[in-house]
């Protein structure tokens, strides 16, 4: 209990005097660092749009590492396996219900590993849609059918899946719209300006909502 009051206490110091993003390491031989220019972009993009002051150049952080603390929000993608041990679960766990943030963006393959390991990390809770009325769909910038449709994987509506601790939002999961290729370099996936910048504006609320809640 005394060590996790001591992270707590630091990675709440940390929100007061942070305003910072990370990318998440994880093992299991997924691509974690995949889409390298998305999280940048979008740094960029809610620097101009909504006054906030996050470092251009994000950290990666390795999942098992006290350093997530450090960061009121983590992004998290790829396209393969991913495999949390007890120790990672553990962390990722005490990170969550201390204050932070975690997005999961499905870009592609990373479903089944995924929803399978968030269960160590929250084995009692459950994925669930997320109505378009919630607030992180309702920041700055405003989407009234909720989450918006980027990329075709299977022909599937697009949805926006939470976790939810004790009531609040603590990790937002995007299914069947990779938000995060919507982030890349446009020359990268071809995306049209109307769908790249509903991406971005996606991610700044999802930003917006996890530095103010």
């Amino acid at each position: 209990m005394k060590q996790f009051l001591t992270i707590t206490f630091t990675f709440l110091l940390s929100i007061i005097y942070a305003q910072d993003v990370a990318i998440l390491k994880y093992n299991g031989g997924g691509d974690w660092y995949s889409n390298p220019t998305a999280v940048p972009n979008l740094i960029a993009f809610t620097n101009a749009n909504i006054n906030t002051k996050i470092s251009k150049n994000p950290q990666s952080v390795a999942v098992s590492s006290e350093d997530i603390f450090n960061f009121p929000i983590l992004f998290m993608t790829g396209h393969g396996n991913v495999f949390f041990s007890e120790d990672d679960a553990e962390n990722l766990r005490n990170y969550l219900i201390s204050g932070g943030f975690l997005h999961i963006s499905d870009n592609y393959g990373l479903d089944k590993f995924i929803r399978k390991e968030m269960k160590k990390v929250f084995p009692k809770l459950e994925f669930k849609e997320i109505p378009s009325t919630h607030k992180i769909y309702n920041q700055t910038f405003k989407f009234p059918n909720g989450i918006p449709k980027i990329h075709e994987h299977d022909k599937k509506s697009a949805q926006g899946f939470g976790i939810f601790f004790e009531g609040r939002l603590v990790v937002f999961y995007d299914y069947e719209t990779d938000l995060s290729d919507g982030w890349e370099d446009q020359i990268i996936h071809n995306n049209p300006k109307s769908v790249r910048e509903k991406a971005l504006k996606m991610g700044a609320n999802i930003i917006e909502f996890a530095f103010s809640n």
